[in-house]
């Protein structure tokens, strides 16, 4: 056994999240840690909404809104939309809590004490129309060194360098598309230089263990390569105080966003030990040498969490060139594997909010099942390349596979043990026919468990839904329907014995990547209660500043999750007529999506 951290994304809390942002960091977490959950380990699985930084300025302007309005009505649709598809955190929280400024401010100390923080004048990028500083994210222009068009003012996803707004070519604001101002003003910055060394020598190590998708490790060792002090604080009023004399007065200045969110894995992860009445229980994941800690996220985060985020833990540590001492949460532990995931597009094109190329996840679940959605997304999963949403292939994978497939499955099992015997009939002998198709289903638990523990859940899906094919053709081959006679019986009780073992072995399999649905299956075969655990919405009060509203934040109690292991079926559990468990989805509902979005049946997703 050993101790997990799944560090999930922190989505932005600029709106609610669409299908795309949760391809990336929300539904592959989940069934990444509920199968870690169920092979025995101890999970902390932690993550928030994301709530300083320009953009959330911009926003709420927009909105005619205060700052603190618009992300606490932001934060609570976030924590709506993940509770609804279920994904199970241990705690999801937020940045403005008091906690997490504590954590963030005791981190910068500590890096400066170290000497990875140091002060130098940087070049800002200011909009003219506002006076307010643009965010790197915000500036877009060509990149100076491949030359790619739409490059971001902190880097190139085309070639992956680090950039500086002011190293673009002909920038310009993706706000109004102003020419920004640039002018001079103090920040501290990261040292990255100074810790190059280490992070090379970090990341050779991850290479070296061959578990880092290919994607991952090119795009980080390629980072290293341009690398320089990156600045950590901002020119801003909303965000969190930096902490040391002269600086705290300026109302000004503030900590980096991307400085602070990060730190949110380690935060959430104190809050969640506080909230516990176990202060200390954190450092079982974060100070323990054997556990391990997986990111989640998509591409465009590598370099905040492949760089950013253990220079920062490296500083802290003192384990840069410069040396230092360990900080105040002592020797924290570097990722052991960024899982971040390519994009998905929609209809053929990159989602997008202004042009309506977007399906928000309160949205779909509103109307079509959760697990139909979790079943798409994990079948489609962009782990190594881009994938794409279109409302014809979620329809056909839902007909065709998730209700033809594996609902088809559950539901003549129950139904023919329903009409025959009324409960899980005991077995005669067991055929060379039977004892096949149990043996490839015992071998799932240990081909599909490696597949979603090494971040290949796509490949483990598609195993388990080959092995409900095989059930599926079981049902075929021996033809129970046909076993009427008397002297039949005990073949008959054999054979639904056998497909009621298949189903429930397979439900557990199944169960990290559809979990609403595995308890309406355990209750199918005459199962009791829960059978997936699902995450719960609280109102909590602030730990550190009792004087804030309550706010939401998403939790659960997962200790009651499945073995991940065979379980002999119950013989005598009742079993009565079925309903069924998917939904068939009409085949105008893809031609019905796809005029929500202003398309044609046959219509490309529409053109900026």
């Amino acid at each position: 056994m050993s101790h997990v951290l799944s560090a999930v994304a922190w989505p932005y809390a600029n709106g609610p999240r669409h299908i795309g942002h949760v391809a990336g960091f929300g539904v592959p977490s989940d069934v990444f840690s509920r199968y870690m959950r169920m092979a025995g380990h101890e999970v902390l699985m932690v993550s928030g909404s994301d709530e300083h930084g320009t953009p959330i300025l911009v926003q709420a302007d927009k909105a005619g809104m205060s700052p603190q309005e618009f992300i606490d009505a932001n934060h609570r649709l976030i924590t709506e939309d993940l509770t609804g598809l279920g994904v199970s955190y241990d705690l999801y929280t937020r940045t403005t809590a008091a906690n997490h400024h504590d954590v963030v401010q005791r981190m910068f100390l500590a890096c400066h004490a170290n000497g990875y923080m140091v002060e130098q004048a940087q070049q800002v990028a200011i909009s003219p129309s506002t006076g307010r500083t643009l965010p790197d994210r915000y500036i877009e222009g060509t990149c100076p060194i491949c030359k790619y068009p739409e490059a971001r003012g902190d880097q190139c996803d085309n070639c992956g360098n680090q950039l500086d707004p002011a190293d673009l070519i002909e920038p310009r604001s993706k706000i109004n598309g102003e020419v920004p101002q640039f002018t001079d003003t103090q920040h501290f910055f990261l040292d990255l230089p100074a810790l190059a060394g280490a992070l090379g020598e970090w990341l050779a190590g991850r290479e070296a263990s061959g578990l880092w998708r290919p994607n991952v490790i090119r795009f980080s060792r390629n980072i290293l390569e341009e690398i320089r002090p990156r600045a950590m604080t901002r020119d801003i009023d909303w965000g969190i105080t930096v902490p040391l004399d002269g600086w705290r007065e300026n109302p000004t200045k503030k900590l980096y966003v991307w400085f602070d969110a990060v730190i949110g894995y380690l935060s959430a992860s104190v809050e969640w030990a506080r909230r516990l009445g176990e202060p200390e229980r954190w450092r079982d994941w974060w100070n323990d040498p054997e556990a391990l800690s997986y990111y989640f996220m998509g591409k465009d985060n590598i370099t905040f969490h492949a760089q950013i985020w253990p220079a920062e833990l490296l500083a802290h540590n003192g384990e840069g060139a410069r040396g230092g001492d360990e900080g105040p949460f002592g020797r924290l532990n570097l990722p052991t594997e960024v899982v971040s995931s390519e994009f998905l597009t929609m209809e053929g094109r990159a989602f997008s909010t202004s042009r309506n190329i977007v399906i928000y996840v309160r949205d779909i679940l509103e109307r079509y099942q959760p697990d139909a959605l979790r079943y798409f997304l994990s079948a489609a999963a962009p782990e190594t390349a881009d994938s794409d949403f279109s409302w014809p292939e979620f329809v056909k994978r839902t007909n065709n596979e998730l209700v033809a497939g594996w609902g088809n499955l559950v539901n003549r099992t129950a139904s023919m043990i329903a009409k025959n015997f009324g409960e899980v009939p005991a077995p005669g002998e067991l055929e060379e026919v039977d004892r096949a198709l149990l043996d490839q289903i015992a071998t799932g638990f240990d081909t599909v468990g490696e597949l979603i523990a090494t971040h290949k859940q796509r490949a483990g899906l598609a195993e388990a839904m080959r092995l409900v094919g095989e059930a599926n053709a079981y049902v075929s081959t021996t033809e129970p329907f046909k076993l009427k006679g008397e002297d039949q019986r005990e073949r008959l009780a054999t054979v639904l014995h056998v497909l009621a073992q298949a189903v429930v072995d397979l439900n557990t399999i199944l169960s990290p990547y559809l979990p609403h649905s595995s308890t309406a299956v355990h209750r199918a075969l005459g199962g009791e209660a829960v059978f997936q655990p699902m995450p719960v919405v609280q109102q909590v009060q602030d730990l550190d500043d009792p004087s804030r509203p309550d706010y939401p934040i998403i939790t659960g109690d997962y200790s009651a999750a499945p073995r991940w292991e065979h379980r002999p079926v119950r013989v005598g559990a009742p079993v009565a007529k079925p309903t069924p468990i998917f939904t068939k989805l009409d085949p105008g509902t893809a031609d019905e999506e796809r005029r929500r979005l202003g398309l044609g049946p046959d219509d490309d997703a529409p053109a900026g």
